[in-house]
Order: structure tokens, then C-alpha cells, then sequence
């Protein structure tokens, strides 16, 4: 068949709808750290045979996510203190690289798009609601790495702020003011506004480093 007739196709299929919902259940602490995933308790709860589950819990072990055990079945990951370090690092390289790109283009579009983010931190923080300054804080890398324009950044971004807020509960708790956050970030997009690439590039690195040296005391990302 000539490529020209190819469709596209709009549905996502029903292993790609499973393994959004598993991942969100990872990311938002329904399914915590070393949960077993039991196919035929799955399978009920989501009213689909066991193939497009399977092909779903696949997915996330390829993503890292999901943990296979022999004779044992699928757990969600555990992390350990290799992992968090690990995750980190890998932000920081990923998230300077964005950085560098927006500092090259269209530095008050990425600082409106982060600004409104950090609203939504500040708005968590007044109403003293954790798990929606976490969210939105997430929000915030998110968009980091989005405005950079670089598609295969954005892709290797999304695990990684997955297991990012599966720490994120940890690091919460080592705040004595919430509005820490949302300072940091402020000053984050004003460096980005000013057209202050080593400032910018500083406080990304300070943020890595204060999150891994709150999460692991002791350990730093140099």
C-alpha cells in the first residue's frame, strides 16, 4: 500500500490508555514503591483481557517504571539512593541543554509560560496543599525543557519527572517554608528574563543539588 494512502489514526489504542493510567498512578503515589502488580486484579478493575495489559505493563518495564521479577510478576520500582542520584544527574544534563536552547530564542515566551506555572506554586502554597505544589512544581520542568523546542529533550524528560514525583513526597517534607519553592523559581525566570545565561545555568545546578542533598545528605552531584 502507497504511504500516501495511510490513514492516520486518531484512538489511542487500549494499551496506550492502560499504561497512561498506570503511570499516573505511579507518578501520584497510588501505586508506591514496590506495589506487585497482579494481572487478574488489573485486568477487572480496567475490563480488558489480559493481551493489551500485558502489552501496557511492558511498556512501562521498558520505561524503567515497572520492575520484572522471575516466578515473582511486576512490581513498581523501588528507588534507591543510586536511583535518586542517578535521576538527578540526568536532569541537570537535560535541563541545562534546555536552558541553552531557550536562552537562544524566545526568552519572554518560555519566562510567561513559566511564570503562570509558578502562580499556580504560589497558589499551592498559600492554601498549604503539598501535592499540588508538587504537581505544579513538576509543571514547572516540564515546561522548562517544552520551551526549548527540542523534541527528543521532551522525550527523554518524561520518565524522568515520573520518578521525579515519586521523590518529590520525600522532598516536601525536608521544607521548613514552602515558599522556598516557589523563590527559587521566581529568581529562576528572572535570570531567564534578564538574558543571564551563567545565572540561569548556576541556579539550575543549585536547584539539582539542594533537591539531591536534601534527599541523600551527604551526597552531592559533584
Amino acid at each position: 500500500m502507497p504511504l500516501a494512502d495511510i490513514e492516520p489514526v486518531n484512538r489511542e489504542s487500549t494499551a496506550g490508555i492502560i499504561a497512561r493510567q498506570l503511570r499516573d498512578a505511579i507518578m501520584n503515589g497510588a501505586l508506591p514503591p514496590g506495589t506487585q502488580l497482579g494481572e487478574t486484579e488489573l485486568a477487572s478493575r480496567f475490563q480488558v483481557s489480559r493481551g493489551p495489559l500485558r502489552e501496557a505493563m511492558q511498556r512501562l518495564v521498558s520505561e524503567g517504571l515497572l520492575r520484572s521479577e522471575r516466578h515473582r510478576g511486576l512490581f513498581v520500582i523501588d528507588l534507591e539512593p543510586d536511583d535518586v542520584y542517578d535521576i538527578y544527574v540526568a536532569r541537570a544534563a537535560i535541563e541545562r541543554a534546555a536552558a541553552l536552547r531557550i536562552m537562544r530564542g524566545d526568552r519572554e515566551k518560555a519566562a510567561a509560560a513559566l511564570d503562570e506555572i509558578v502562580r499556580e506554586m504560589a497558589a499551592a502554597a498559600d492554601e498549604d496543599d503539598p501535592t499540588a505544589l508538587s504537581d505544579a512544581d513538576l509543571r514547572f520542568h516540564e515546561v522548562l525543557v517544552a520551551e526549548s523546542g527540542s523534541r527528543r529533550l521532551m522525550r527523554m524528560t518524561q520518565t524522568l519527572l515520573i520518578e521525579t514525583r515519586m521523590c518529590l513526597s520525600m522532598l516536601q517534607q525536608t521544607y521548613q517554608r514552602v515558599e522556598e519553592r516557589v523563590d527559587e523559581h521566581n529568581q529562576l525566570i528572572d535570570a531567564i528574563r534578564a538574558g543571564d545565561e551563567e545565572t540561569v545555568l548556576k541556579l539550575l545546578e543549585a536547584h539539582m543539588e539542594d533537591a539531591v542533598q536534601r534527599l541523600l545528605p551527604g551526597t552531592t552531584l559533584h
